[in-house]
């Protein structure tokens, strides 16, 4: 599965997933598509001249005729949120954005999974499984799975365990009304209440909303992650384990919700999709699950699709 994956948007974030499929060995052939053609060449070929150490791997930049084939298409185009710029603002013109990528890239490669990574990632994730004709299954979002990410990194630190023995999760929007459901969250099998080592959650939740801001500000972006993390996505389509993810996908009916994309726990396997479960939550947990809902839901009635 996934031999063939097309990343949309040679920026950054989809250079530094490329270079992360190419070192997991994930794909064995990478189309890198961009308005900036040249950019896509040059990332292309600077991942290319490491494959000899690598896993056999053909990385080229192309068009959306190149794409056809794809087992996966990978979509990083948008723009960032410039000063002064709202959120609604940032929507409506990466939706556009996407407005133009859709038609294009269903019409090269109607059988693909889609990943959709850019940002508002809920917002994009809702408008593509509504508008591109594409079966729901096939398109998921990587919502709070980077989110999911920094928050197991820094329980992992203060509770001075390795990454892989913590288990928790972010859910809701990639965004403000993000939440831990800390009833979920325990270290190599012991609850994080019961953990010898005590964590401040407020500061641990502080971390994983802030800590995206913190590195823009200090290097005007965030790469490495959100690359190692849809890598990663891209490794549970390919190998069909039928892993539990917690990824961005239009839910129909799991807690009450209905017609919103967000992050609770998803089966990701070789067709994408295969179902979503609903964790046991608090009442709390459950009213922050519905709050996040609402609040995407407000955003996307103000858009035009």
């Amino acid at each position: 599965m996934a031999n063939k994956v097309t990343i949309i948007g040679a920026g950054q974030v989809g250079s530094s997933i490329a270079y992360a499929l190419s070192l997991k060995g994930t794909a064995t052939e990478i189309v890198l598509i961009d308005i900036d053609t040249k950019r896509a060449m040059g990332e292309a070929m600077d991942i290319r001249q490491g494959t000899p150490y690598m896993s056999p791997i053909n990385i080229h930049e192309g068009s959306y005729e190149d794409a056809k084939g794809s087992n996966i298409v990978i979509i990083t185009s948008g723009v960032a949120r410039k000063p002064g710029q709202s959120r609604l603002e940032l929507a409506q013109t990466n939706v556009n954005i996407m407005k133009s990528i859709i038609p294009q890239v269903t019409k090269a490669c109607p059988d693909a999974i889609f990943v959709l990574v850019a940002n508002p990632v809920d917002i994009l994730t809702y408008q593509f499984a509504k508008t591109s004709g594409i079966p729901a299954n096939r398109v998921i979002g990587t919502g709070t799975l980077l989110d999911t990410a920094r928050l197991r990194t820094r329980l992992a630190d203060d509770c001075k365990v390795a990454q892989p023995n913590v288990h928790a999760y972010v859910f809701g929007e990639h965004g403000d009304s993000s939440f831990v459901p800390w009833s979920l969250a325990n270290v190599a099998s012991i609850p994080v209440e019961h953990f010898p080592i005590q964590v401040n959650k407020d500061e641990v939740e502080s971390y994983v909303r802030k800590s995206g801001g913190i590195i823009i500000e200090a290097k005007r972006c965030t790469n490495y992650a959100i690359g190692v993390t849809t890598a990663e996505l891209c490794e549970q389509i390919k190998h069909d384990n039928t892993c539990i993810s917690i990824v961005s996908t239009l839910l129909t009916g799991e807690y009450g919700i209905n017609d919103v994309a967000l992050s609770i726990l998803t089966r990701i396997g070789g067709n994408g999709v295969q179902g979503r479960f609903e964790a046991p939550l608090t009442d709390s947990e459950l009213a922050s699950i519905r709050n996040s809902a609402d609040c995407l839901k407000k955003v996307i009635s103000q858009l035009e699709f």
